[in-house]
């Protein structure tokens, strides 16, 4: 486990998530410590597609997109430390729980998102998380949720 990496920049993530842009909503993972916890960070920028409907004139990035950075984060977390890069690793939602907005989060932000595994273990297929989205040291989304890995042999 010590070879493990600690961090996964945007080629290793695409390596473990099968995500592309549009929808690719993590640049970095930092601080991963094991399956335990990581530190993911999304750079919010105006040329994201949502910003064209959500809203005209006052572009504010939809909550369902910062839980879904939270998940990608987390997916990370897990493949960095099983091994999964180039394994076709898909993680699907199965619930979102205590989920809250406290925060708009627009383009310029620096969205950074702690996650914590609350349940899960390697050679599971249910895992549950809780997570923190922050800009600026403020609480932009706090959730729960749980997926299921669907981790190739």
């Amino acid at each position: 486990m010590s070879d493990t990496p600690r961090s996964a920049d945007i080629q290793l993530i695409q390596r473990i998530l099968p995500h592309r842009y549009p929808f690719l909503l993590v640049d970095r993972v930092d601080e991963i410590d094991g399956t335990s916890s990581a530190v993911g960070i999304k750079n919010v920028t105006m040329n994201e597609p949502h910003f064209q409907g959500h809203f005209p004139g006052l572009p504010i990035m939809p909550g369902v997109t910062i839980v879904e950075a939270m998940a990608q984060t987390a997916a990370v977390m897990v493949g960095t430390s099983l091994g999964m890069a180039d394994r076709e690793m898909k993680v699907y939602f199965m619930a979102i729980d205590r989920c809250k907005f406290r925060r708009k989060v627009v383009p310029g932000d620096v969205l950074r998102m702690r996650l914590t595994t609350l349940r899960g273990k390697p050679g599971g297929k249910v895992w549950k998380f809780g997570g923190v989205a922050e800009v600026e040291g403020e609480m932009a989304a706090e959730a729960e949720f749980t997926a299921m890995m669907d981790l190739p042999s």
